[in-house]
């Protein structure tokens, strides 16, 4: 096998040389691996790298149009893999999810009792990530069918509370250091009484069977001006959303690091995964400065917050048809 000279970039591609998007490749059909544009992976081949970030929060970004996946940790890409999304009248929705449930053996309840290995369900009405057939375009009721070997690594790092985004395109998460605590102004004693509530906490999947708490998730949106506070799925706290200026926020999703005590400040991963209104690109911490709520609801969110917590920024009102029931789904 020919090796195509370059260095390795933190992503695994290789750049310099002519050599462009080009990533180790396992192959599931012949499995070995070679070295091929990540644009022309065949159905069922995908990356898998692990080594390049072994530690941090896990965020999976499906890109619909690419019909791939690509896996975060700590905001570095360490896989893609091929996957077939939902068919025409059974379209995948698109949106921000997060991990409800997770079954290594799982059985449709629906489609005759068909074998869904690997699955992270995402909604209660039957969407999921799992393994299944990947004819190289859309064919699935609507879940996101994954090659079997790449369904089981990703189950093996996946949490209650991954988050899962759906969107017609994708980008790379990035680090953000947030002065002061988001959604107010900024008080001096703030930060000791969010780091000090934070300092003992771990990330979800860190939790052994008897340290799991609640998973809390925060969702602002623009449509309506409301705030939402949610824990396992229910919301705990709801309210009015101060937003500077009048143009959309955009769609974003942050999962919380910690506390960062240079900026005396919070620690965030940022993922956008649109552009507002006018096509051009809004910074997430541009996002964050306009968002303001009440006392009472940052007292609530305070001893809530943990790693790996998420809030989440979008311009759909928070109403049963963008949020449905415990699904913790946010459509686009």
């Amino acid at each position: 096998m020919k090796r195509i000279s370059g260095r390795m970039d933190r992503r695994g591609f290789l750049a310099g040389a002519g050599a462009c998007a080009v990533a180790f490749v396992s192959m599931e059909v012949a499995a070995r691996q070679v070295l091929k544009e990540v644009s022309e992976l065949e159905p069922g081949e995908f990356t898998w790298h692990p080594d390049r970030q072994p530690d941090g929060p896990v965020a999976v970004v499906v890109s619909l149009p690419e019909q791939l996946v690509h896996v975060y940790r700590n905001g570095v890409r360490i896989a893609v893999s091929t996957c077939s999304t939902g068919k025409p009248g059974h379209s995948t929705p698109t949106g921000v999810f997060v991990v409800l449930q997770k079954d290594k053996h799982h059985h449709s309840s629906t489609y005759n009792n068909a074998p869904m290995p690997n699955m992270n369900r995402l909604t209660w009405s039957g969407i999921a990530l799992h393994a299944g057939k990947l004819p190289g375009y859309p064919a699935s009721h609507g879940c996101v069918r994954l090659p079997l070997d790449f369904s089981e690594k990703l189950f093996g790092i996946t949490h209650l509370g991954t988050p899962v985004i759906i969107a017609g395109s994708h980008s790379d998460p990035w680090e953000l250091k947030h002065p002061g605590m988001v959604l107010s102004a900024y008080a001096e004693d703030e930060f000791e009484t969010v780091e000090a509530s934070l300092e003992d906490k771990k990330h979800p999947k860190d939790w052994l069977a008897a340290e799991s708490s609640p998973i809390t998730s925060v969702i602002a949106s623009s449509g309506d001006r409301k705030i939402m506070l949610i824990e396992n799925g229910a919301v705990v706290a709801e309210t009015g959303l101060n937003i500077e200026g009048d143009y959309p926020l955009g769609s974003h999703v942050f999962l919380l690091k910690g506390g960062n005590a240079k900026t005396r400040g919070l620690h965030w991963l940022a993922i956008s995964h649109n552009t507002d209104v006018d096509g051009t690109f809004q910074p997430e911490e541009r996002a964050l400065h306009r968002l303001k709520a009440d006392q009472r609801f940052l007292e609530t969110m305070k001893p809530r917050m943990h790693p790996g917590m998420i809030m989440i920024l979008t311009d759909a009102p928070l109403h049963p048809d963008t949020r449905s029931g415990k699904d913790f789904v946010i459509m686009s």
